[in-house]
């Protein structure tokens, strides 16, 4: 009877009170789809009127004023932050679950925003709809087989094309999209692909009872990508993490792909193979043929009092700099045996950038991580790790070096965890570090302790804090969504540059048609390094040349 009560309440747009005077019933009808609300007030509920499991998105748009947004329980209690210190029109999601009532706007001061919910799903509607294949050559294959034919003439014609298949789409020839169909012959229970355009490990699907195994997939031209299948995955009992790390044992190149990376690796299990569309991207000073670094590279090791460990660093200066030059750039890059090799040579990429006078002269510092156990422990926004690289790091390097920096002409540079340590570093020590260049950063990170309804560290962090003296350039791939009601890369770090933004940050941005993806990743760099520092004739946003000394914004249509 109580809960009937309270839904005739919820209805009525009744305002209810407990003991410590929160209003925690709705005080508004319950919102309508497609009906759009507006509001002033600083705290304003609006009550839902949703069935369990529907999928539920809308828009909350809040102008030039920050917002947040909440899920909250019919006693006003949060149960989930859909939206942290937002600006502008922003895109919400969630999936119902017993006890949603409401949701309530936050304006931190006077303001006003409009709230709509914009689709409703009901759990019954919930389910994949197939429209035949994708691929033109998968369905002629598929009706071949259903008749009993052969698959010998089409895995000839593979081997002649290589792998994937990219076509255009059948209803949208012309469109800025194509079919693009990953392959496998002869496993015999099943096939997974991992480093496909989605971020999950995706399972290929046998045509009938061929030896063909195939998924497809909708991508834009300008895809580039690298990826590995592994055939036959064991199952076995264990947990969902054992299961899912079994796809190891069998990770290799695509054997029908004509471009595995790198060409000279010892075996095709140490492989990846490459995708390139017409429209990707050129990668600044990656255009040509890979090269000898022209400069010298320099090895060394750091000790660190403060973090308690030494780790190898190599040092690099392009022909003609000068590291002691009062306006050389000093790149400090994470990971950084990972940028020295032939799959991201940032040495050979940096003689051409600053030999061909499109970026200032520059000196590049490749921190490695002392074991595995400790990346996982430094660089998701640690305290420590800033102060070491403040305090420590720097001094060492001008001792040892001859490297005078300005933070203007700092950068502080990552991916994955090094790229939220970039920033995270930047914005704990803006005296020392004036610059960050995120590349895919785990902006999805928290600590532990951190409240269920506050899964973005770092944007609540900028939204809490005064602006400091820092610029960013922040990069993710349009295949780095979320999913299964998880944050993921693509949207936190859209997140986090609306929340820049609205603090007045200046900040770059760019999606790339890509994964978590050192193929990637290495373009970015160079994109990051030109948007930043460069003259404005090499990084080019969605059609807008990045300038300097300020930042132009660009971002795709989220």
């Amino acid at each position: 009877m109580l809960m009937e009560r309270v839904k005739r309440l919820m209805v009525l747009g009744v305002v209810m009170m407990v003991p410590n005077g929160c209003a925690v019933m709705p005080d508004r009808s319950p919102l309508v789809l497609d009906v759009p609300v507006s509001g002033t007030e600083r705290d304003a509920v609006h009550s839902l009127e949703l069935d369990d499991g529907d999928y539920v998105e809308g828009v909350l748009d809040s102008g030039a004023d920050v917002a947040d947004l909440r899920l909250i329980d019919q006693d006003g209690r949060p149960i989930r932050l859909l939206l942290n210190g937002t600006a502008g029109r922003e895109v919400f999601r969630f999936v119902t679950k017993p006890g949603m009532a409401a949701l309530r706007v936050t304006l931190p001061a006077s303001g006003g925003y409009r709230l709509t919910l914009t689709r409703r799903i009901a759990v019954a509607d919930q389910h994949p709809v197939r429209h035949g294949h994708l691929s033109p050559t998968i369905a002629a294959l598929a009706e071949t087989v259903k008749r009993g034919g052969s698959t010998d003439a089409f895995w000839q014609d593979v081997a002649r094309r290589g792998t994937p298949l990219v076509e255009p789409l059948k209803d949208a020839p012309g469109s800025d999209q194509v079919a693009m169909t990953f392959l496998a012959r002869g496993a015999r229970r099943n096939v997974r692909l991992l480093g496909g355009p989605t971020s999950n490990h995706e399972n290929l699907e046998r045509l009938g009872q061929s030896d063909v195994w195939f998924k497809s997939f909708i991508v834009p031209v300008s895809t580039r990508l690298s990826y590995q299948i592994a055939p036959d995955v064991p199952d076995f009992p264990g947990t969902c993490r054992e299961c899912r790390m079994a796809i190891l044992a069998q990770l290799q190149a695509d054997p029908l792909n004509h471009r595995p990376w790198p060409s000279d690796a010892p075996d095709r299990y140490n492989q990846v193979s490459l995708v390139e569309l017409p429209d990707a991207p050129l990668q600044p000073g990656l255009e040509s043929v890979w090269a000898e670094p022209a400069g010298r590279l320099i090895a060394e090791r750091f000790t660190s009092r403060i973090l308690g460990n030494t780790r190898n660093v190599t040092v690099y200066a392009p022909p003609g700099v000068d590291p002691a030059g009062k306006d050389t750039i000093l790149l400090l890059l994470f990971d950084g045996p990972d940028y020295l090799d032939r799959r991201a040579p940032v040495p050979t990429m940096l003689d051409r950038l600053t030999g061909g006078g499109r970026l200032p002269p520059t000196v590049a510092v490749f921190i490695a991580n002392p074991t595995a156990e400790a990346r996982e422990r430094e660089l998701p926004a640690n305290p420590a790790f800033a102060t070491m690289l403040a305090d420590e790091f720097l001094p060492w390097l001008r001792e040892r070096a001859s490297i005078r920096s300005r933070p203007d002409r700092t950068v502080l540079a990552g991916s994955s965890y090094g790229g939220l340590a970039a920033v995270s570093a930047a914005l704990a020590r803006p005296d020392r570090f004036g610059n960050a260049l995120s590349m895919s950063g785990s902006f999805w990170w928290h600590p532990a302790d951190a409240p269920p309804d506050r899964p973005e560290h770092m944007a609540g962090l900028v939204a809490s804090r005064d602006r400091r003296p820092v610029r960013f350039f922040l990069s993710a791939g349009l295949f780095e969504a979320g999913g299964d009601g998880e944050i993921g890369i693509l949207e936190t770090s859209r997140h986090l540059r609306d929340v820049l933004e609205a603090k007045g940050y200046e900040v770059a941005y760019r999606d790339y048609a890509a994964g978590h993806d050192l193929f990637a990743w290495r373009g970015a760099l160079g994109d990051g390094l030109l948007a930043l520092f460069g003259d404005g004739s090499g990084a080019v946003l969605y059609g807008h040349s990045a300038q300097a000394p300020g930042l132009k914004t660009s971002r795709a249509a989220d």
